[in-house]
């Protein structure tokens, strides 16, 4: 059987020597977090472009590219998800937010979920009931949790932060700094768009956050106040 055109068009412009350092790079290793990940190394830029030529792939051929055990085939299925999420109606977007869910655990590494999780979860639930986020945040499935808080980055954009701020308290003890990072990184991009309510939650949160986290999150603030925040750990 002819293998899948996007993968053949991947792997045509695979680099053996580069997936070695890239598999490295997100720890494939046994008992690492992306264990089993599978690189063809190509660049983002490469795999983006490859993506644009399928662009119009059916909802069947993306979920069977999904499921690939190549991480750059994952990643194309998901750039070709948020390209046609953009531009369809609402039944399109229903069902292609229903396939990414049914198939998160092909979502399986931070990169995936970042480039995905804002801009087909958080899109669809922007005027949406937003109750999954919080079964997610709680799962003990690092990659669902990390999607909850990234998804998040779409209401941020608009000015809406109180999903993030309440999923980022429910973080606070989770034990994975991947979770920290994301949390920290969401929190920075509320202060971004109002330093006020970032500094009302390290004001009360501060003390109790993973160190990763407070980093992420005051990253972009003035050095006399990250120094300020530091401190208090």
């Amino acid at each position: 059987m002819s293998p899948h055109p996007v993968i053949a068009a991947l792997q045509a412009k695979a680099n053996p020597d580069k997936a070695a350092f890239v598999a490295r790079y997100f720890k494939t290793g046994p008992g690492e977090y992306g264990e089993h990940d599978v690189f063809l190394g190509l660049a983002v830029g490469e795999v983006r472009a490859v993506a644009r030529q399928f662009r119009q792939l059916s909802l069947d051929e993306v979920i069977a590219l999904l499921q690939s055990p190549f991480h750059e085939a994952r990643a194309s299925a998901l750039f070709i998800w948020v390209d046609q999420f953009k531009k369809a109606p609402f039944d399109k977007r229903l069902d292609i937010f229903e396939a990414y869910l049914a198939n998160k655990d092909y979502v399986n590494n931070w990169d995936l979920v970042d480039v995905s999780a804002r801009d087909i979860v958080g899109a669809f639930l922007y005027d949406q009931d937003r109750s999954m986020l919080y079964d997610f945040i709680r799962s003990e499935h690092l990659w669902t949790v990390r999607i909850a808080l990234i998804a998040t980055a779409y209401f941020i954009k608009r000015k809406e932060y109180t999903d993030t701020l309440a999923l980022a308290e429910l973080v606070l003890n989770h034990k994975h700094d991947l979770i920290h990072k994301a949390s920290g990184w969401m929190l920075r991009e509320v202060g971004e768009q109002d330093k006020g309510t970032l500094l009302e939650f390290l004001n009360e949160h501060a003390t109790k956050m993973p160190r990763t986290m407070l980093r992420y999150a005051i990253e972009k603030l003035p050095e006399t106040e990250r120094l300020y925040y530091l401190r208090l750990k």
